[in-house]
């Protein structure tokens, strides 16, 4: 009995590279049954907002793994990215790209005798693509940037033992905890603490700004890194141009129940139906996905053709030398057929992911828990719609405080200008208000709110940010300046 797949061909060239895709996977015997489903631009079109049928989210919950072709959503309409939605209603954690220098793709560090090969870990869920976003005032817009210590666990266990299974020795985590201290600062935090049990594998830690400027000098100098959402979207990419551009970098979205293999370029609508889109992307995509499942076999075979082919110096016309002319996306596809049976080269071949199991009858959302430690309310932040003076705004609120609490901090886009600050610093029409709980006096979250009504009555409130101790450290961040 063949392993079935969800199969989502995509838009503008996903449909003829998928075609190309599967030819090669049924000439090399490939035992899958692939189950189309409907998603992407055309699905928005008909009125799904999240870009997918009914149907389509219920075969991809019951099989458990989807290959999906690059795929449009539809600019403002107000709707969200088909391909974070997917990830995130999956809760695929863990986005791994692999990056490797291939024979016939000529690169600055080719050329210079320098091979690439290295995994990045993405952290698939949460940081800003929640996509959590609100205008506090006319001119001051707000994401909020959530890093959480399960989400943080998750995705950095996950890296470890790939690493384990691959035989790779070392792991770093790239952040930006020097500035975010609080959300960056978790995730490197849980970062070492995962890694205290891997002591057979080397962590250590960068900050992401060095990260990249060491990744465009000396690539070969790492082979795992692990990072946050954002700074891993824009960082696997960054590797993505080291090996070639994004038609060579495969991708996964790894999670417990189901996992995604997919083409991570865009839809190309330029050359879309001109018979010269490059596949070599979602092939390799594709070949994740055969280990994931248990075909490493035919992997393995597959990318030996697939090698063979590029050092024939076969290619489509958005590689290779311009000395050699370039092929159509079916020729590419008939050579790599025709090298099925080379013999396996040096490329190393990389072990699978354990197998996700499909959930599709569970009712109930899982809750994601750790160890709890003693809380206690420290105050509350006001985000408040002003264009007086900081000063100004301290009396007014000052005036109104009860005696357990009192005003500490006013700051502007996140630099203090109350009590002290400088006269140079440029101030938008919201400022943040902190009023903290005095010493000796204890309060609730429905106090902090109380105290929130009292200051609306007299300056407009945009939001609101309780303030909290866990363990006796304070959970909030300091001002630039204060």
């Amino acid at each position: 009995m063949k392993e079935r797949v969800a199969l989502a061909a995509g838009d503008g060239i996903g449909p003829e590279i998928t075609a190309a895709v599967l030819r090669i996977f049924t000439a090399a015997g490939v035992p899958i049954e692939f189950e189309p489903v409907e998603m992407g631009y055309s699905v928005f079109q008909n009125g799904y907002s999240t870009g997918m049928t009914p149907q389509a989210q219920e075969t991809i919950e019951r099989l458990g793994v989807l290959l999906k072709g690059p795929m449009e959503t539809p600019k403002g309409k107000g709707v969200k990215s088909i391909n974070v939605t997917a990830r995130k209603v999956w809760n695929t954690y863990a986005n791994k790209r692999v990056f490797r220098s291939l024979e016939g793709v000529d690169t600055p560090f080719s050329q210079a005798g320098i091979p690439i090969s290295l995994t990045i870990v993405r952290e698939n869920i949460e940081d800003t693509y929640g996509g959590i976003e609100h205008f506090l005032t006319h001119d001051v817009a707000l994401c909020r940037r959530l890093i959480t210590r399960p989400g943080s666990e998750q995705v950095h266990r996950y890296t470890f033992e790939m690493a384990r299974a691959q035989g790779l020795k070392r792991v770093t985590c790239g952040h930006k905890a020097n500035i975010m201290k609080l959300t960056d600062g978790l995730f490197l935090e849980v970062f070492k603490e995962v890694s205290k049990e891997y002591p057979d594998i080397e962590a250590n830690d960068i900050i992401v700004d060095d990260l990249a400027m060491k990744l465009v000098r000396r690539p070969d100098q790492f082979q795992v890194i692990v990072l946050p959402n954002l700074q891993g979207d824009i960082i696997s990419d960054l590797c993505a141009g080291l090996v070639g551009g994004l038609g060579f970098a495969p991708s996964a979205n790894i999670g417990d129940h189901v996992s995604i293999f997919e083409a991570v370029h865009g839809t190309a609508p330029d050359i879309a139906g001109m018979g010269i889109a490059n596949p070599i992307s979602l092939l390799m995509s594709g070949l994740m996905m055969l280990r994931h499942l248990g075909y490493g076999d035919r992997a393995e075979r597959i990318e030996a053709a697939l090698m063979a082919t590029l050092r024939q110096g076969i290619h489509t016309p958005d590689f290779g030398l311009r000395s050699t002319p370039p092929c159509s996306t079916d020729q590419l596809t008939d050579a790599i057929i025709g090298n099925l049976e080379a013999p396996s080269n040096a490329l190393e071949i990389q072990e699978g992911d354990s197998r996700a199991k499909p959930r599709a009858s569970l009712d109930r959302h899982r809750i994601i828990q750790t160890p709890s430690v003693k809380s206690e309310v420290a105050g509350i932040d006001l985000f408040v719609e002003s264009d007086a003076q900081p000063g100004e705004i301290a009396t007014k609120v000052g005036a109104i405080l009860p005696p357990f609490c009192a005003l500490t901090l006013i700051s502007n886009r996140g630099t203090q200008v109350w009590p002290t600050g400088s006269m140079f610093t440029d101030c938008v029409n919201q400022y943040r208000v902190r009023v903290e709980i005095g010493k000796g006096h204890t309060a609730c979250e429905y106090d902090m709110l109380a105290v929130a009504l009292m200051v609306a009555e007299h300056i407009r409130v945009c939001s609101t940010e309780i303030l909290m101790r866990f363990g006796g450290n304070s959970a909030y961040s300091l001002a630039q300046g204060q």
